[in-house]
């Protein structure tokens, strides 16, 4: 088992990113120390939970564009909730937090479901939309540590054996999305729809509605990270998280979450996350800058493209070979 999975697509992006991990510990041993090794996946923590949506939305042939534009509205929201009323319980905000981001993807997931309105059209659209509601509920204000309660701050950053709150809540979301993708017919149903839609509808299962499912757990998602965005970084403002859609879609690219859907697991896209992460974390402190940063996370998209389209060929070319050859091809692998 432990010799399939050093073969498979997450066992090799697993050795690229300890390579870098270490090779960036020889130049400063720092980096790999306990305490920066936690901080780099607490600061990829909101990463981590928006690609686990977006894997969803990716694996029914759609895609969630919208999702950060998601994150700063209810960022925005729930900051200047808790502007106003200081006393309002966390568990409130929290909640209020996450039905807005249900709210958020379930506009989506109708336009998709009951519309037929191509995923990229849609979440293009409701982005703008998103981003225009949140400076038109601000009027372009920040809202800053100083109007925050300490307990909307605080939360993220309590620690808990070690870590901080923020890292063991996107633990448990790597959890319990691993189990319902793996063991619940309602995960798998993912899997079936985007792989083969066709086949999908004839065996019962409503494609439509599952593609709404995956922008309801997406929205779901995004706007618990609004909250966590903006109380990790103790302000909210209309260009939260703007552009990081691009990284949660690299993410899932990376972690070989397939394009055309039907394709991908979850703890690919979890070190997809955690590749992005490093390499965030690790190219300023070799010097490189940041537009260099940009353009290698690019070439590393368009790497990652090739090797997924080289990948569904190769099978493709196994599926039209005869019995035998297909059989004879298998038990040389």
């Amino acid at each position: 088992m432990l010799r399939r999975f050093i073969y498979s697509r997450e066992g090799v992006l697993s050795i690229i990113v300890l390579v870098m991990f270490f090779g960036v510990g020889v130049i400063n041993p720092d980096f790999i120390s306990l305490s920066n090794s936690v901080s780099i996946f607490n600061d990829t923590s909101i990463l981590i939970m928006l690609v686990l949506g977006q894997m969803m939305v990716i694996l029914t042939r759609c895609i969630d564009l919208s999702v950060a534009a998601n994150v700063a509205f209810t960022g925005m929201v729930v900051a200047m909730v808790n502007q106003y009323f200081p006393e309002l319980n966390m568990a409130i905000l929290i909640l209020l937090s996450l039905v807005i981001g249900a709210f958020l993807g379930a506009i989506n997931g109708l336009f998709v479901w009951l519309l037929k309105v191509p995923s990229i059209v849609i979440t293009l659209g409701t982005m703008s939309i998103y981003r225009g509601a949140t400076f038109l509920l601000s009027d372009g204000a920040w809202v800053n540590s100083h109007q925050m309660s300490e307990s909307f701050i605080a939360l993220p950053r309590f620690e808990m054996l070690s870590m901080p709150v923020l890292a063991w809540m996107a633990i448990a979301a790597i959890i319990i999305v691993f189990w319902a993708m793996k063991y619940s017919v309602w995960g798998r149903n993912f899997y079936s729809a985007g792989g083969n839609p066709m086949a999908a509808f004839y065996a019962g299962v409503n494609v439509g509605k599952v593609q709404f499912y995956a922008f309801l757990v997406s929205g779901t998602l995004a706007g618990l990270c609004g909250y966590l965005w903006v109380s990790r970084f103790a302000v909210a403002y209309v260009d939260v998280a703007n552009g990081f859609e691009l990284q949660v879609v690299a993410a899932c690219v990376i972690g070989g979450i397939s394009i055309v859907g039907g394709v991908g697991t979850v703890v690919g896209c979890v070190i997809g996350a955690l590749f992005i992460g490093v390499v965030n974390n690790a190219l300023p402190i070799i010097g490189v800058s940041p537009f260099w940063q940009m353009a290698i996370s690019g070439l590393v998209i368009i790497i990652a493209v090739i090797a997924n389209a080289s990948s569904d060929k190769d099978k493709a070319r196994i599926i039209l070979r005869k019995p035998s050859e297909s059989i004879d091809s298998a038990q040389s692998h």
